[in-house]
Formats: structure tokens, C-alpha cells, sequence
């Protein structure tokens, strides 16, 4: 305890603390700290196919670096592609709203230009460009292992995130500047985790720390499980909820009330006496 104590006044002592902290600091963020996500099984093969299908379809807009094409108005022509992983490739390319056909307010989703293999390839050399959220796993997507409560949990989140854009049902809806929340009860779990996960068009990231995997795999399960059930109560009307039944009912009850009674009055005896 004697030589410690002398030992503290040593002109060096405190530089050893320090180190000693900021060592201990270090081990315990990268022990705990969540790591980025990356594409798994990434080869060199897959990157330089990917590099050639990106310059050929997608360096007009993004660049052959895919750090995008800045105008002549101080913003860009194509968004730089750099850090935002597999994920968003695999979205975007995967259901064909990349490439775009034009320019507009958001890609719509149209017939997908690449085929599996390209897809990928293409993700992979996006990937390798710098870390960002990787292709989800089934930790997202194996909705079979959700429960009934699962899925009730599910609900309760997408009701509380997703139906202001998106419908209670999942069908859509209009958003102002021309874009729109598309219909996501045909999305396969896949993309409906990426979409989540990357936050593409006007939609926002949920992150995992904000959503965590179990909880997007419960939406993807209510979504998919709206999907599934029956339509009661005879015509849907897209199931777009009560204001479609107000419209079934303005249209054909108070419109046919209406003209019934102009039928009444062009049919009456005051007329025919004329």
C-alpha cells in the first residue's frame, strides 16, 4: 500500500489513469455498441459485377463513384449512393423504381429492370462502398414465428406510425408536392422491412433502436395478415374505410333519392295537363 501510495504522486500517474479510462471506454462501446450493417457474404467477384452493371444503368444520375452529379444550381442530379447499404439498392432496384423513367416528385413502383443476381450484384458494390443497413435477415422477416399477440403488437405499432400515410389497411393515400403513400399490402416482407430500415422517398427511418427487428417483423405480420383476411360487408370500396361507405352513400342513396324525386316531378299531373 506504501509503494502504491508513493507511486500516486508520480508526474505520470495521471496520464496513466486516463489511459487506462479512455482504454476501458473503448473495450466497452465495442462490446456493447450496435455495429453497422454491412451486406453479408460480399466476394470481389460480386463487387465488380456490380461496378459494371452501376456504371452502365446507374452513373448518369449518381456517378461513376456514386457520390452524385451536382448541378449548376449548387444541388444534385442524382443523391449520393454512398453509406446507404445493400438494403436500399435491394429496395429500390428490387421493385423497379430505380431506374427512373423520369423525373418527378417519387419513383413509382414499376416492372423491375435486373434480375436477382444483378440485383444483388448491384448491393453489393453499393455496399462496399462504406457501411450502412444490410439486406434483412429473417430476424425481420420470418413472420410465421409471430403469434396472434405478436401480431396485435404489430397493429398497435402500425397504427400508431404508418396509418396517417399509409391507411389503417395498408392501401395508401395522397401527400402533398405530388407524392403519395403507396399501396403496401402486395410488398413482400423483404421490402417492407427495407423500406422501414432505409426510410426511401418521403417515409422516415425506423431504425432499429426506434423499432427494433422483432416489432418491424410484427408489422410486416399485421400487414401481411390484413391482407389475408376476407372482406365483410359487402362491396370493400378498396377498403379505404368510412369515407368510402359516405361516398356509396351520397352517391347512390341521396343521388338516387334525388332523381327519383325529379322523376316524381316531370311524371306529375300539373305537367301532363300542360
Amino acid at each position: 500500500m506504501r509503494k502504491l501510495s508513493t507511486r500516486r504522486r508520480h508526474p505520470l500517474a495521471g496520464l496513466v489513469v486516463l489511459l487506462t479510462g479512455l482504454v476501458v471506454a473503448g473495450g466497452l462501446y465495442a462490446a456493447f455498441a450496435p455495429k453497422p450493417a454491412t451486406a453479408e457474404a460480399i466476394t470481389s467477384r460480386d463487387v465488380e459485377a456490380g461496378r459494371q452493371l452501376f456504371v452502365i444503368g446507374c452513373a448518369s444520375c449518381h456517378g461513376v463513384n456514386a457520390e452524385g452529379i451536382p448541378t449548376t444550381r449548387g444541388n444534385v442530379y442524382g443523391p449520393s449512393l454512398v453509406g446507404v447499404g445493400a438494403a436500399a439498392v435491394d429496395f429500390q432496384v428490387g421493385t423497379g423504381r430505380m431506374p427512373m423513367a423520369q423525373t418527378a416528385p417519387q419513383a413509382p413502383k414499376k416492372e423491375v429492370e435486373y434480375n436477382p443476381e444483378e440485383v444483388r450484384q448491384l448491393a453489393a458494390f453499393v455496399a462496399s462502398l462504406a457501411p450502412g443497413p444490410a439486406i434483412p435477415g429473417d430476424e425481420y422477416t420470418d413472420i410465421d414465428k409471430a403469434s396472434i399477440a405478436d401480431i396485435r403488437e404489430g397493429g398497435e405499432i402500425f397504427r400508431t406510425n404508418c396509418t396517417a400515410c399509409h391507411n389503417s389497411v395498408g392501401a395508401g393515400g395522397a401527400m402533398p408536392g405530388g407524392k403519395y403513400a403507396p399501396d403496401i399490402r402486395d410488398v413482400t416482407p423483404v421490402h417492407l422491412a427495407e423500406a422501414m430500415i432505409t426510410g426511401p422517398q418521403q417515409m422516415p427511418v425506423f431504425s432499429d433502436e426506434v423499432i427494433t427487428p422483432e416489432d418491424k417483423r410484427n408489422v410486416i405480420a399485421y400487414v401481411k395478415k390484413l391482407n389475408s383476411d376476407p372482406g365483410y360487408g359487402g362491396i370493400g370500396g378498396g377498403s379505404l374505410g368510412p369515407v368510402v361507405d359516405g361516398m356509396f352513400t351520397w352517391i347512390i342513396g341521396i343521388g338516387g333519392l334525388a332523381g327519383f324525386a325529379i322523376w316524381i316531378g316531370a311524371h306529375g299531373a300539373r305537367v301532363k295537363k300542360r
